[in-house]
């Protein structure tokens, strides 16, 4: 099979938004005004649309009397989870810490060697996943995505428990030391979960 440059548009879009069809609409907008700062920029009975940079929405909600809860959706096909990215990694740490004095905790939390990732479920569970780059630069974590063995045997990454990293800042151990930890298994959960699918919500 050959493939032709004109099978990929000259000019590719950018990725401008996603539209969650919710039952829990109120429950929606809070949950991400408080876990990614997003803000209604139009909101009504039947929707909203929020946003948290410049665009006029990156998340679109609608809540349509037609729509039926999910069943089994942890199994079923379709997106799986959205992302957002922090630029370093104490921010993306101290954002951790914010949401788990809100009661908000990951479900799973992986070092994928391009990022370190905290996984979340909105209140109809829809996977969010909070990262970071390890590499700082999108094309050096392209390059290694690409090119690494150590990526090609184990995409998924290992596991950690996001508050031995909390602690091992505290000691005074750098990101690219607890970076190195979680990739060698140091901060595992004494439980990791046995699949990255994503938790029954009810």
């Amino acid at each position: 099979m050959t493939t032709d440059r004109r099978d990929t548009p000259i000019i590719a879009p950018k990725m401008h938004h996603a539209t969650f069809l919710t039952l829990k609409l109120d429950e929606m907008v809070a949950w991400y005004r408080t876990v990614a700062g997003m803000t209604p920029v139009h909101y009504s009975e039947a929707a909203a649309w929020l946003t948290n940079d410049e665009a006029n929405h990156r998340i679109a909600l609608i809540c349509h009397p037609a729509v039926k809860k999910a069943v089994d959706k942890p199994t079923s096909t379709g997106l799986h989870h959205t992302a957002f990215e922090y630029a370093c990694f104490d921010q993306w740490l101290d954002n951790y810490i914010r949401l788990r004095d809100h009661g908000i905790v990951p479900f799973m939390c992986l070092d994928h060697g391009i990022t370190m990732s905290m996984y979340y479920a909105d209140p109809e569970g829809n996977g969010v996943e909070i990262q970071f780059d390890c590499f700082g630069d999108w094309a050096a974590s392209k390059e290694w995505m690409w090119a690494a063995r150590e990526f090609a045997e184990n995409p998924i990454g290992e596991w950690f428990d996001p508050d031995k990293l909390v602690e091992a800042r505290e000691q005074g151990l750098s990101q690219d030391e607890i970076h190195d930890g979680a990739r060698n298994g140091k901060y595992r959960p004494e439980n990791p979960p046995k699949d990255v699918l994503l938790p029954e919500v009810y």
